[in-house]
């Protein structure tokens, strides 16, 4: 922008040579306020002109002539300007500052002049009219600073600066979110981002209400400053924003003007490099060089007021009530205090007086692990001795171990490690308020000195220790901090609750909107770190300089904390005895060992079972792995070793997922905010394996206090290790900013529950319907997860389950999807389900997956071949035998020798069926002769029987037959007797005439 001004100069420089020669006849000759002096640009020789320029052009004529100017290295010290008429430092007047070489903007009533608030166009939308939807979107000046937009939006807060020396631009901050990304940049004149290390461009989280400073060196020449914002992910709550203030820029060489002090702010004498605010009950102008006083009888301003205000009547609202310590006689009372400093007036009509003191009551007992030694105080019990607080301490007795921690449920005192604080968003500390107030069996939020004040409770631990039974052991859980809270608001109020890792980056753990019913949140520690804890609550997150919501509270009813190094003792538990006889040392047990609480001895966990550190020591600490699973030799944790055996009926699989790898990853979507901000979900899943197969996801912006090396191993405060985590991955297109975003990294499975083909596993329900099957030869295998990580959806924790399914067509990595109807992996935010199909999630063959095929027999061989069963459904196992070659002349024999016994068959069963028919002809001859005989010899009646009389022919004996047709054995036998010699036959003649019976 400076690069316009030096083309000016130029140009005035060439029209004073012509107005010099006459080109300017009849005009007026200028005055001092007619012009004023700018510098050339420096030539090589590092020198430069003074050059007049006028305020209107060809408005007066006689301009002054150009005068070399000073070195282009010269500069004015802080508090002093540089006089262009006589080009020399000049000090500042009363009311006035100058930082020499430098420009500070802290005054925000209105854009100041230089500044300029850009939108980008969220390119990555579905939507046509993409650039419409943040139009509205801008940097917003809120008096005291500037506030970022609300939206996922990205917006940038441009100034464009030319040095002349290398310089430094330094700025206060405030940004306490990371649903909302904030980057600092620099670029040249050609648009061309300068060389920043990470460090510098992506600008760290601060504590909530806390101002931080971040300051970067600037190269000489045209400088582009962007202070760039972006939502990562809008959803339900309303994101808070980037508050930004005393933007400071060194290195502009001098300054021809000093800066009149903002009101509320005055420099007492000449020379002043900074204006300071104006005490409490004053105020002052633009450029003032003292304060006035406020007629504090009816009037009051705080400190650095523009102007007075005036004192309303009081209400309920300046008034608050604690409780005072116990006394000798162990009695404590309620009494009211105005909130101070007091700004109401008590006497005027419609105020309301402080209300009376109440009466004197007992004082709560002592929270537990401390005692009342018959003074006004609760001490911390000694080590190695425990209380409930309601009694002398006691020592813990043989075979026992003191536990140690925190339990605060009575609130007369703010305990000695807990720190009550409270900050205004615009400036840096409430005006003498304190943030919570100890009220009997709670904690409560204060007053506050606006209804957008951050009241923060801390809490800190410095480390974790232990219990000497398990400190030998690999563990996960180091200790847990668990509180009972309720709000209670009309307004938009927020509680937070935040931890701060080695004092490097406060992260939020939990936040709650609105009110919210009495509750508990637990929080596992996971990391043996110094770690802070803070409760923030803001009634409002509107900008806000009045009390109006008072009235809007949040209350902590209890806060324990388990296994802190610095505790005390509220009970004893169970430890392991040295084996030494009459001992009773406290020895370590050994990595997967319990302590027998009758023997006091270590036993080592069965098989097959992960030991639990938070329970009491016992057999039940050892709780059994689910089906399909195994625990690493420590106990630590159950895992699949990717290996699976399902047996149906009898037939038996056995499933290999190793070929699946270690990690793998899903990227779903893409999806699309209500703005049209195009984002994904990374998913990463570490399917099988111990410690060392974990899945990691970090956080490549908000997290930038650690190496990447120590990124990757999931070290950072923001990064997550774990069994299935995910990521919100913003893509760098589209959006203004160079790279891919990673953010809001969340633990979704820290428990392996099991692995199964059944559809429930321990209250967790697979959802097949989400996953439609073409074939069901082969069962899915469902991976069950559990997170006991709480949040305020999920109280119970997150849960998923990873459907493994065989599909010959995918490759052996295979592919992972989330249901259609679910594109973020869950429906209802709490139960994430996966489909990771892959011919790796195929059983391993066996002899059952292949059959054989014979070839024809040629030149006395046949070739045998194994091929496997189509569809293959199957990986790995046993391979498919060779292709073996027969000889196949034992097989012609065989084959014509039982086609010769197949045509002697068939000619033996026509010859008898031949044979039979004409004997059948034959026997129905002679029953046609013995029906005619019949009728003829045996016509009188009496006669019982007809026999054939001696003499006959044989022929004719040959005849005799029976009237009912025998049956095929009774001919079998008449052939056989007859064959023989000795035959006879029954004949029943079945006729009108009495039967005969005939012998021959």
């Amino acid at each position: 922008m400076r690069s316009s001004v030096w083309f000016i100069a130029n140009c005035a420089l060439i029209l004073c040579t012509h107005r010099r020669t006459g080109g300017a006849k009849g005009q007026r000759q200028c005055s001092e306020s007619d012009y004023y002096y700018e510098y050339t640009e420096c030539d090589s020789t590092g020198s430069r002109w003074r050059v007049a320029i006028p305020h209107i052009p060809e408005a007066c004529t006689g301009l002054p002539e150009p005068v070399r100017g000073t070195e282009c290295t010269f500069s004015c010290a802080a508090g002093e300007f540089l006089e262009m008429s006589a080009q020399e430092c000049t000090q500042c007047a009363a009311g006035s500052y100058s930082l020499g070489s430098g420009i500070r903007f802290d005054q925000w009533d209105s854009m100041p002049a230089g500044f300029s608030s850009l939108a980008t166009s969220l390119e990555n939308s579905p939507q046509g009219d993409d650039g419409i939807t943040c139009n509205s979107s801008s940097w917003v000046p809120q008096g005291n600073y500037m506030e970022s937009n609300r939206d996922e939006c990205t917006v940038s807060l441009i100034y464009a600066v030319h040095l002349k020396k290398l310089g430094s631009v330094s700025f206060d901050y405030q940004y306490p979110d990371n649903n909302l990304l904030f980057e600092f940049f620099i670029q040249n004149d050609q648009c061309q981002e300068m060389d920043q290390t990470t460090d510098n461009k992506w600008i760290k989280l601060t504590n909530h209400g806390e101002w931080a400073t971040h300051t970067v060196n600037l190269k000489s020449g045209t400088n582009i400053l962007y202070w760039r914002t972006g939502g990562v992910l809008m959803g339900t709550k309303v994101v808070k924003p980037v508050l930004l203030k005393n933007i400071q820029i060194e290195g502009v060489a001098y300054t021809s003007e000093c800066f009149p002090c903002k009101p509320g702010t005055l420099s007492r004498v000449p020379g002043s490099s900074a204006c300071e605010s104006c005490p409490r009950d004053t105020y002052s102008g633009h450029g003032a060089s003292s304060c006035t006083r406020c007629t504090t009888s009816t009037q009051y301003a705080s400190e650095g007021s523009a102007a007075c205000k005036d004192r309303p009547p009081c209400s309920k609202k300046d008034y608050f009530q604690i409780h005072t310590a116990c006394d000798n006689e162990g009695k404590t009372q309620v009494i009211y205090k105005w909130i101070m400093p007091k700004i109401c007036l008590e006497d005027v009509a419609g105020a309301q007086t402080l209300p009376p003191s109440g009466e004197r009551e007992p004082c709560p007992p002592c929270n537990p692990g401390f005692y009342n030694n018959d003074t006004a105080t609760c001490s911390p019990c000694p080590p190695g001795t425990y209380s409930d607080g309601t009694k002398p301490c006691e020592r813990c007795p043989a075979g026992t171990e003191a536990t140690l921690g925190y339990e605060y449920k009575w609130w007369n005192v703010l305990p000695a490690n807990m720190k009550s604080s409270c900050f205004n968003v615009g400036n840096s500390k409430c005006d003498g308020m304190n943030g919570w107030e100890v009220a009997g069996d709670h904690m409560q939020s204060g007053a506050g000195s606006s209804d957008n004040d951050y009241l923060i409770l801390n809490i800190h631990v410095p480390g974790f220790k232990l219990p000497m039974s398990i400190s030998n052991h690999s563990v996960t859980e180091f200790g847990r901090i668990t509180f009972e809270f309720e709000t209670s608001c009309k307004a938009d109020c927020d509680l937070y609750f935040m931890m701060d890792v080695n004092r490097k980056s406060t992260t939020v753990v939990e936040s709650w909107e609105g009110s919210k019913p009495r509750q508990t949140y637990t929080h596992v520690v996971t990391k043996n770190a110094s770690i802070s804890y803070t409760w923030a609550f803001q009634r409002t997150n509107q900008p806000s300089d009045v009390r109006r919501q008072v009235n809007d509270v949040a209350r902590i009813y209890s806060v324990t904390v388990s296994n802190a190094v610095d505790g005390v003792s509220s009970g004893c538990r169970a430890c392991a005895l040295s084996s030494q006889p009459s001992s009773s040392t406290c020895v370590p047990c050994p990595a997967g060992h319990y302590i027998d609480t009758r023997t006091n001895k270590c036993t080592e966990c069965p098989p097959d079972t992960h030991l639990l550190s938070h329970v009491t020591p016992g057999p039940e600490a050892c709780k059994p792995c689910g089906p399909g699973s195994k625990s690493d030799k420590d106990h630590s944790l159950c895992y699949n070793d990717c290996y699976f055996n399902h047996t149906d009926g009898n037939v038996s699989l056995t499933f290999d997922f190793s070929h699946l790898g270690s990690v793998g990853s899903l990227m779903n979507g893409p999806s699309f905010t209500s703005k049209g901000t195009k984002y994904f979900h990374l998913f990463n899943i570490g399917l099988c394996g111990g410690k060392g197969h974990l899945a990691t996801c970090t956080d490549n912006v908000t997290d930038l206090s650690i190496a990447d090396s120590q990124r990757e191993k999931g070290e950072g405060a923001n990064a997550v290790r774990t069994f299935i985590c995910q990521s919100t991955i913003i893509p760098a297109t589209g959006r203004g900013f160079h790279t891919a975003l990673a953010s809001q990294s969340i633990n979704l499975a820290d428990i392996f529950l099991g692995a199964t083909v059944e559809s429930t596993l321990d209250g967790i329900k697979a959802t097949p319907e989400s996953f439609p099957q073409t074939s069901k030869k082969v069962p899915d295998v469902n991976f069950y997860y559990r997170s006991l990580e709480a949040t305020s959806s999920c109280e119970s924790g997150r849960s998923a389950v990873v459907t493994l399914r065989c599909n010959p067509e995918r490759t052996t990595k295979g592919e992972l999807s989330v249901p259609s109807q679910c594109p973020a992996g869950t429906c209802d935010g709490c139960t994430f389900q996966f489909l990771w199909e892959s011919s790796g999630a195929c059983p391993t063959c066996t002899e059952r997956d292949h059959h054989s095929i014979e070839g024809a027999c040629k030149g006395g061989h046949q070739d045998v071949l194994h091929v496997w069963n189509e569809p293959k459904l199957c990986m790995g196992g046993v391979s498919l035998p060779e292709k073996k070659t027969l000889p196949c002349d034992s097989m012609d024999f065989w084959t014509r020798l039982g086609a010769g016994l197949g045509a002697f068959t068939a000619v033996l069963l026509v010859s008898l069926t031949c044979y039979f028919w004409k004997k059948n002809k034959r026997l129905e001859y002679k029953y046609s002769r013995l029906v005619i005989s019949a009728n003829k010899e045996c016509e009188m009646p009496g006669a019982d029987s007809c026999a054939v009389m001696e003499g006959e022919n044989d022929g004719d004996l040959e005849d005799e037959v029976v009237y009912t047709k025998p049956s095929l054995l009774g001919k079998l036998k008449a052939i056989a007797s007859k064959g023989n010699g000795e035959h006879y036959e029954n004949v029943q003649l079945n006729s009108s005439h009495s039967k005969a019976l005939v012998w021959s």
